[in-house]
């Protein structure tokens, strides 16, 4: 499969999910589990940043210096939890495939947000620029493994030495789903070879929290204790200098 062909692909994968899932306000942030999911992932990826932060030559520069790009910025929504983080406008790239997508996060984000169209692993983003380069649920949408390897290539350019791509994907099938596939650790590395990877793995597996909190709410938590039923991987995967 061509490269241009797996892109509309993806593009018509998302068009079928959204017409599937019109109207059901699955990612509704206030549905328990989704707040709750969203929750333990900020918080899981706010304690990675802040030991990776840490253990920089320079910790004490304030994160304000730091510059991201995030691959797959949908409406948004992470480019604003940066900002809350203290992360400059200015300092920001989002690249999305979609164009509605793109829209909604030119009409949500300041300004002075670079927001760029298209193939992520074509963007112009100059190699060693960032210290961050983000994506979140992107790798499972892609089915094409030399596109996965040319867009994981491009990110990795992207980073200054010392910096990270900070990653979370889910790692199982799932077999409702033929549009996506899980990205295994094992694959995670390999797109990432020269990468020290730390990885914490989070999320219950959404079908169980969606049936465990209609229930009740707390019943996240109560199962959120057993590893093996969370479905994704948050990891901070580090080009060293």
């Amino acid at each position: 499969m061509t490269q241009d062909r797996e892109l509309e692909a993806i593009a018509q994968r998302y068009a079928r999910r959204d017409q599937r899932l019109a109207g059901l306000e699955r990612y509704s942030l206030l549905r328990p589990e989704v707040w709750q999911m969203l929750h333990e992932r900020q918080a899981a990826m706010l304690r990675l940043l802040a030991a990776h932060r840490a253990a920089m030559p320079e910790a004490d520069a304030p994160v304000s210096g730091w510059r991201m790009t995030e691959v797959g910025c949908g409406a948004g929504g992470n480019l604003m939890d940066m900002l809350r983080l203290g992360l400059l406008p200015q300092h920001l790239t989002g690249i999305e495939l979609l164009p509605e997508r793109l829209e909604a996060a030119r009409a949500a984000l300041p300004q002075q947000v670079r927001l760029l169209a298209g193939d992520a692993s074509q963007a112009e983003v100059e190699p060693g620029s960032q210290d961050l380069v983000l994506q979140s649920t992107v790798f499972s949408s892609i089915l094409d493994d030399a596109l996965q390897q040319r867009l994981a290539q491009a990110m990795w350019r992207w980073l200054r030495p010392g910096g990270a791509v900070l990653w979370y994907d889910f790692i199982v099938d799932n077999p409702r789903n033929p549009d996506v596939r899980g990205v295994p650790l094992k694959r995670v590395r390999a797109l990432f070879p020269e990468g020290r990877t730390t990885v914490r793995r989070v999320t219950l597996a959404p079908p169980i929290a969606r049936a465990a909190c209609r229930l009740h709410p707390g019943a996240y938590r109560v199962l959120n204790t057993m590893p093996f039923l969370r479905s994704h991987v948050l990891a901070l995967i580090t080009k060293t200098p």
